[in-house]
């Protein structure tokens, strides 16, 4: 597998939408830095998130957390606690999990060697096909 040459990090794909401003992004970053290792896997280019908050500091504040990534569907994370570092924190956990879960269903299953080589290309199954022949019929 190759390495991806622009890795993602909150660093570099963070915006900060309503409710925070860029003094804030700072902050934010800290606290979302344990998504660096997760978003490391997908190109900086290809990956957004943004991060924003309804009702900031008030009974009922909503924060929300999207990401971006080519080729992925859209994912958002909420979370309505009180505490707005307890919201942020609860939205990144949840984003974690929701991107482990979409890389787990991407990867085949039960095979060690197809995910560490890689899936066989068009062509290249038929060949192998042939080469088992020729060591039958030999």
């Amino acid at each position: 597998m190759s390495a991806v040459t622009n890795p993602a990090t909150v660093a570099e794909c963070l915006r900060v939408g309503a409710g925070f401003s860029q003094g804030d992004r700072n902050w934010i970053v800290e606290q979302f830095a344990t998504l660096d290792a997760r978003l490391a896997a997908f190109h900086a280019d290809a990956t957004e998130l943004e991060v924003s908050v309804k009702d900031r500091e008030a009974r009922g504040q909503k924060v929300t957390l999207e990401c971006w990534i080519a080729g992925r569907q859209k994912i958002v994370t909420t979370s309505s606690e009180e505490d707005l570092r307890a919201a942020l924190h609860d939205a990144r956990d949840d984003l974690r999990r929701r991107l482990n879960d979409a890389k787990t269903k991407q990867e085949p299953r039960h095979n060690k060697h197809i995910r560490e080589i890689g899936q066989p290309g068009p062509g290249q199954a038929a060949d192998a096909d042939l080469d088992r022949v020729d060591v039958e019929t030999a």
